[in-house]
């Protein structure tokens, strides 16, 4: 996720179950979708830049005030500032993706991917616009316009370190309350944040995406029952 910047933001793969939403499960078909989109929108954006770069803005950039182009709230999860963008959230994607892609369906794997997106989007320009004018913190959150995939990328992060068979292991041997299951989350998250901290890079969309993709594989919700009532695990 870049700051019109730059975002720079297991399961057995054997079982044959297949989603109740009617998609087969352990495909990796997804992230080969996904960079197919990446680099189709990619050069839709030097197509629109060659028209205007205002133009390329209003259809790929999310800026505030969110409602001016809300489109953008969508376009943006999948545009980049550049090919060194491109590339990296790419990587990432393969790399954090692959696994959680093969333990889901292709239809709630795209779901989670463009929620966690948008959500990690709309996070940076609300929390941004707060925090930007409070003393001592403000100069790390300069509200400014996002686009990128490495908010949704930190969501599959986050959910990959939830869902996997130690962690999950480690929750069912040892009794941890709620609210230190909450801190740790978000003490994980924001540390993993600051870890790849970088000018222009939007902080908080990062923070956001990791701590809901953690949040969401403690819950397991890309799960899928298999027909002997398992499923696959990462």
């Amino acid at each position: 996720m870049s700051r019109r910047s730059r975002s720079q933001s297991v399961p057995s793969l054997g079982s044959d179950a297949s989603g109740d939403d009617g998609s087969a499960e352990g495909s990796s078909s997804p992230i080969v979708e996904l960079l197919i989109v990446f680099v189709v929108v990619f050069a839709a954006q030097q197509v629109a830049a060659i028209i205007g770069i205002g133009v390329m803005a209003g259809l790929f950039v999310l800026a505030p005030p969110l409602t001016t182009n809300p489109w953008t709230i969508v376009t943006s999860v999948y545009a980049h500032g550049g090919i060194g963008h491109l590339v990296s959230n790419s990587l990432a994607l393969i790399v954090f993706g692959w696994p959680v892609a093969r333990a889901t369906t292709r239809l709630r794997f795209h779901t989670f991917f463009l929620v966690t997106g948008v959500i990690a989007g709309i996070s940076q320009i609300v929390l941004s616009g707060f925090l930007e004018g409070m003393p001592l913190v403000g100069a790390w959150f300069e509200q400014a316009p996002v686009l990128g995939a490495s908010g949704a990328v930190f969501a599959l992060l986050g959910y990959l370190i939830a869902s996997n068979r130690l962690s999950t292991g480690l929750a069912s041997f040892v009794d941890v309350p709620q609210w230190l299951a909450v801190l740790v989350f978000v003490g994980l998250a924001a540390a993993v944040t600051l870890a790849t901290a970088a000018p222009g890079v939007a902080l908080l969309a990062h923070f956001t995406g990791l701590l809901v993709g953690l949040v969401a594989g403690r819950a397991r919700v890309l799960h899928v029952g298999g027909s002997d009532g398992r499923g696959s695990r990462l």
